[in-house]
């Protein structure tokens, strides 16, 4: 089992920048496949981008549309922590995101954004002027 510690969030104005860091504690994230969530007041949960794992699977990642050319996602293993860089950050991004694992089931865009059971608690970003 494996458990996650989201932190990184904040208060940022429109086309600023923010790392979310995703890591594990007492563990190693090495065979998770590690996807990232977000949930705005009212609205349902949706994934925004997934890492595969790099020691059983080809470390590819994958971007929902909204995250496609302004974050980035990336892992470090010695340091059991999965990052997602976020940049020009807009209005609509604001929301609590969370990171969640699931054992390595090959390249990550192939089941994303299904049967991740492992989630960390959420953090808070907000972007606004």
């Amino acid at each position: 089992q494996v458990q996650l510690v989201e932190s990184g969030g904040g208060l940022v104005q429109p086309g600023g920048s923010l790392r979310l860091s995703c890591a594990a504690s007492g563990g190693s994230l090495d065979y998770y496949e590690i996807g990232w969530f977000r949930q705005a007041p009212g609205k349902e949960r949706e994934g925004v981008g997934c890492i595969s794992s790099s020691s059983l699977s080809d470390g590819s990642t994958y971007y929902a549309d909204s995250a496609k050319g302004r974050f980035t996602i990336s892992r470090d293993n010695p340091k059991a922590t999965v990052y997602m860089q976020m940049d020009n950050l807009k209005p609509e991004d604001t929301a609590v995101y969370y990171c969640a694992a699931v054992w390595s089931r090959g390249p990550c865009s192939r089941y994303f954004p299904r049967g991740y059971g492992y989630w960390g608690q959420g953090t808070q970003v907000t972007v606004s002027s």
